[in-house]
């Protein structure tokens, strides 16, 4: 099998059942999620390289054949099949931000990307995430699509951040509060 077809050497590719533009909100929205999840899988290497977060690794291998489904939820051009992405994966990433947040320090003001290399990636998961996310919305204003996906990276880059609060902790690094911050989460308890 060659790698290469000259099919989108002019700007077209194919969607499951047409072709478009290669920047497409389609395009941009699943092409988003796929970069998304090469810097999870990046992630999941740097957390499976440690005994201590080789659980997230697990998790995050979960995420990734999420985020596929997820891209190809939003991939036909006409939708002719099932949904692959539904509300399951959506309660199994509120149950995992609940189990990190509840295993790291309290958290009361802002705080800088970063701590430890795992969390720092996780972090770049999170905005990278967001931006797909974005782009969904924004295709979703021009056409109908699986709202699951949208609440799915929704849910998921609160996941990343709380996963990258948990990885610092579990390695003994400390998170870097943002110094102007004020303490603009006083009031609330741990998961509140």
């Amino acid at each position: 099998m060659k790698l290469y077809t000259r099919g989108g050497d002019k700007g077209m590719t194919s969607l499951i059942g047409g072709r478009v533009l290669k920047t497409d909100p389609k395009i941009e929205a699943y092409g988003t999620i796929d970069e998304l999840n090469s810097f999870v899988g990046l992630a999941a290497a740097k957390a499976g390289a440690n005994e201590q977060t080789a659980f997230i690794a697990e998790q995050l291998e979960d995420v990734m054949h999420e985020l596929f489904d997820s891209g190809s939820d939003l991939a036909y051009a006409v939708q002719s099949h099932p949904y692959k992405v539904g509300e399951e994966p959506i309660t199994r990433l509120e149950a995992w931000i609940d189990e990190h947040t509840a295993a790291s320090p309290e958290l009361t003001k802002f705080i800088l990307p970063g701590g430890s290399e795992l969390s720092a990636a996780l972090h770049v998961c999170r905005t990278v995430c967001r931006r797909a996310e974005r782009q969904t919305v924004a295709l979703a204003q021009q056409e109908p699509i699986n709202e699951a996906v949208l609440a799915y990276l929704n849910r998921l880059s609160d996941y990343f951040f709380a996963a990258a609060r948990r990885a610092n902790a579990l390695l003994h690094v400390g998170d870097t509060q943002y110094i102007r911050s004020a303490d603009v989460f006083k009031g609330k308890k741990k998961n509140e």
